[in-house]
């Protein structure tokens, strides 16, 4: 059994057993569940957790953050500083326009103004910011959210 194969089968589902991953691909459980313990130990996996469609409650931002790398430090310093807000879900560094995307999840759009305006934006370091909000989630972590749909005829186009 390959890693790329056990953490596959944990990406698409985390609450398979070390049985049932060993019933799937031919093993042992005790030879799974020792791989497990050795990607968990080697930092490959760093946790598990559920998917919630939560479309219908609470408001989801995303925010590019512009700012000034530190010397000797980069944007490391400043991005773990971002990170550690209660209202941060996600933080990236990227490429492009912007330096660094956060994902941020409040009760309400005024919440999500707040963190911007009080939080985020007063930050030494930060020179700009650009704040996008979730409409709606038709895939998260590789899962689909929503019913397909499933027509009896063909579309027709003009």
């Amino acid at each position: 059994m390959t890693q790329d194969a056990l953490l596959k089968m944990l990406e698409a589902d985390a609450r398979l057993s070390d049985q049932q991953i060993a019933d799937r691909l031919g093993l042992q459980a005790a030879d799974v569940a020792a791989r497990r313990a050795a990607l968990e130990e080697e930092g490959r996996i760093v946790g598990y957790q559920a998917i919630v469609n939560d479309d219908t409650e609470g408001v989801s931002a995303i925010i590019e953050v512009r700012c000034t790398p530190e010397r000797g430090g980069g944007f490391n310093h400043l991005a773990q500083r971002i990170a550690r807000f209660s209202e941060v879900r996600s933080c990236y560094l990227i490429s492009g326009g912007f330096d660094l995307l956060v994902q941020v999840e409040a009760k309400t759009l005024i919440e999500v103004a707040r963190f911007v305006s009080e939080k985020l934006s007063s930050m030494e370091g930060v020179l700009s910011t650009a704040t996008h909000f979730r409409l709606k989630t038709y895939k998260q972590n590789g899962l689909l959210f929503g019913e397909e749909v499933n027509h009896d005829r063909l579309i027709v186009a003009p």
